[in-house]
C-alpha cells in the first residue's frame, strides 16, 4: 500500500529561464521550491491556472516540494506581461483571457521544453513530472504528447476537444493523444462531474481517446462537483475531493518519479 513520504524542510524562490524560440530566444521567470537536504531529487512543473503564477499556485509548489520534490511554475505569461498576478474576478478573468489568446502551443512546447532542461541541468532532475490545473491542466496534458514525462496530472483541463484557444491549434489536442502512449506516460485526470467546462460529452470523448491510444491513465470524477474545487479559498472547493485529488498526486508521484 502506499505510504506518504516525509515533509521535507524547503527553500523557495525565483529563478530565471532561458527559452529558446523560433526566432530567437526569450528569458523567462518561474517560482520554484526545493528540499534543503543536499541529494537528487525528481522534479515537477506546475502549470498554472488562468491567472499567473499567483500565491495559491506558489502554495501548491510548496505542497509538492515539501513531499521531496524539485519544483517549478513557469511564468508562461512572460512574453506579454512577467510576473502578472491577476484575481479571480471578472476584470481578471477578462485580462486572463486575453493573455491566453496570445500563448501559442509551440510556445508551451519551447516554455515546457526548457523548464525540463534547468530541472535536470540545475535540480540534477532525471525524472520529471507535471501537475497542471485548468489552463496548466490543458498544458500539461499537451506537453504529456511530447515530451518524456514519466507522471502528468491534469486537473480539469478545459478545451481538449475543441479548437478555441491558441493552444488548441492547428488540431485538437485530444488528437495528440497517442504521443503520450509514445513516450509511455502516466495520466491522471481530476475533474468535476458539474464542470461546466468539461461537460459529460467531452469527458466521455476523452476517455475514449485515452483507451484507444492505450495510454495508462486513471480519469476520475467527483460527484456534484464544479470547475476549480481544489481552490480552498474560493467557492467552488470542495474538500472532499480536493483531499482524495491530492492523495491521488501524492501517489503517483511517488510511483511515477521514483
Amino acid at each position: 500500500m502506499f505510504q506518504a513520504t516525509k515533509t521535507h524542510v524547503i527553500t523557495t524562490g525565483y529563478v530565471d529561464i532561458m527559452v529558446n524560440e523560433e526566432s530567437g530566444s526569450s528569458m523567462m521567470g518561474a517560482y520554484m521550491a526545493r528540499p534543503q537536504a543536499p541529494g537528487s531529487y525528481s522534479g515537477v512543473i506546475v502549470g498554472f491556472e488562468l491567472f499567473g503564477v499567483t500565491s495559491y499556485i506558489r502554495n501548491v509548489v510548496d505542497r509538492i516540494a515539501q513531499l521531496g520534490y524539485v519544483v517549478l511554475a513557469p511564468d508562461f505569461y512572460h512574453r506579454s506581461l512577467p510576473g502578472i498576478e491577476l484575481e479571480a474576478t471578472v476584470e481578471g478573468r477578462t485580462r486572463g483571457f486575453e493573455l491566453l489568446h496570445q500563448f501559442t502551443r509551440q510556445q508551451a512546447i519551447n516554455d515546457v521544453r526548457a523548464s525540463m532542461i534547468y530541472l535536470r541541468n540545475e535540480g540534477k532532475s532525471s525524472k520529471i513530472g507535471m501537475v497542471g490545473l485548468s489552463v496548466g491542466g490543458h498544458i500539461a496534458y499537451l506537453v504529456a504528447t511530447q515530451f518524456d514525462l514519466k507522471a502528468t496530472v491534469a486537473f480539469y483541463p478545459s478545451w481538449l476537444t475543441a479548437q478555441d484557444i491558441p493552444l488548441s491549434r492547428p488540431t485538437s489536442t485530444l488528437s495528440l493523444t497517442p504521443g503520450i502512449a509514445e513516450h509511455d506516460g502516466y495520466l491522471l485526470l481530476l475533474v468535476g462531474e458539474q464542470d461546466s467546462l468539461i461537460p459529460a460529452s467531452q469527458r466521455e470523448a476523452i476517455a475514449r481517446e485515452l483507451r484507444a491510444a492505450n495510454v495508462r491513465h486513471e480519469l476520475v470524477t467527483y460527484p456534484d462537483t464544479p470547475h476549480r474545487f481544489f481552490y480552498e479559498d474560493g467557492e467552488s472547493y470542495r474538500q472532499g475531493a480536493a483531499g482524495d485529488a491530492w492523495r491521488r498526486i501524492c501517489e503517483v508521484l511517488a510511483i511515477e518519479l521514483a
